[in-house]
């Protein structure tokens, strides 16, 4: 375990450009964010169903300076006074990536501030350190977004085990794919979670997928199936189909699946701290069924708050810290690696 008690102030600049936000933070400490500034593409992307990656890359080259110059603003502090350079390099699109690393590097080579890589998911693993000062390794942590459904041992600062993955699709692109399919268009997890509320939960039976051999892996693919099958089946007997319950019912369904794969790996381990991570960690009936299994488990649960959740700067520079101190540095050689696995990378 890191001491982290009496320590010197440690100042990180950090850079995300994963997918289509473009984001620069400065955070003190690994704890304390004093800017968190992010440059989001959703309205670009959206009249295309979902994230074009050469669009992307085009304005996070726009943006990159803007907002990390905006960065330093918001914080207070100059170049000069930081003490790394932290970016995500992998997994993510890789010519966003590209856009994030080059400019870290760039920073790094001119100012000889020391560059460090940061894995995506460490990151968002990271942000539940920002706002729960207390919590420290280990946990267990579900990391749900829409590219990643991990669940994973934190054994400590940069320490990883993944339990859990998912076997084809993961939670938040489910929740894309089905929301394009009952007509909420794109993102579709911020608008699946607001139509639930006016539908049942109950009023469609949809699969709760497990995974033989796999105890905590995840399979959201039959599911959202089943999803596309029961619209077309609905559309073939003309009868009119209620979005807010297929949307509702499509939505327990994953809820459920994530809870008792969490809830069952908790115990099994025998931890008895558990955090979410993630874009679909922000999904308000996700974090209520956690809150309400962890209190009758005796677990204390773990959120970042909702802007913590989606991609983000903030969460680059906790994790770079704790980097920063385990002494990770890298060279300019550092490259995106779109399809980085959890705990792999140069150390």
């Amino acid at each position: 375990m890191l001491d982290m008690d009496k320590e010197e102030e440690v100042l990180v600049l950090a850079i995300e450009s994963s997918c289509d936000e473009t984001a620069a933070s400065v955070v003190r400490n690994g704890r304390e964010v004093l800017s968190n500034v992010i440059y989001s593409q959703i309205a670009l992307h959206t009249v295309y169903g979902g994230v074009v990656p050469e669009i992307a890359s085009r304005k996070h080259i726009e943006k990159i300076n803007q907002v990390i110059e905006q960065a330093l603003l918001e914080a207070g502090k100059k170049l000069e006074e930081m003490t790394a350079i932290a970016v995500t390099y992998g997994p993510g699109l890789v010519g966003a990536l590209l856009v994030g690393v080059s400019a870290a590097k760039a920073i790094s080579f001119a100012s000889g501030i020391p560059l460090i890589g940061v894995h995506h998911i460490e990151g968002h693993i990271s942000a539940n350190y920002i706002e729960n000062k207390e919590l420290e390794p280990p946990f267990v942590c579900l990391v749900a977004s829409g590219g990643h459904s991990h669940l994973v041992l934190v054994k400590d600062y940069g320490e990883y085990e993944i339990i859990g993955r998912t076997r084809d699709d993961a939670a938040g692109e489910a929740f894309d794919k089905v929301a394009r399919a009952i007509g909420l268009g794109y993102p579709g997890g911020p608008k699946i979670d607001m139509v639930s509320k006016e539908g049942d939960p109950e009023a469609v039976h949809f699969p709760r997928a497990k995974v033989a051999g796999a105890e905590y892996d995840f399979s959201f693919s039959g599911l959202k199936s089943a999803v596309l099958n029961y619209l077309n089946s609905c559309e073939m007997k003309g009868e009119k189909v209620n979005a807010a319950d297929v949307a509702a019912s499509f939505q327990k369904a994953v809820i459920d699946v994530l809870v008792e794969h969490s809830i069952h790996g908790v115990r099994q381990y025998g931890y008895d701290k558990f955090a979410i991570a993630g874009g679909v960690a922000s999904n308000s009936a996700l974090r209520a069924a956690l809150e309400r299994e962890c209190q009758k488990n005796g677990i204390r649960f773990y959120y970042p708050s909702p802007k913590l959740c989606t991609d983000n700067a903030a969460m680059i520079g906790a994790a770079g810290y704790f980097e920063y101190k385990k002494g990770v540095r890298h060279g300019f050689d550092l490259n995106a690696v779109p399809n980085l696995r959890l705990g792999e990378g140069i150390r």
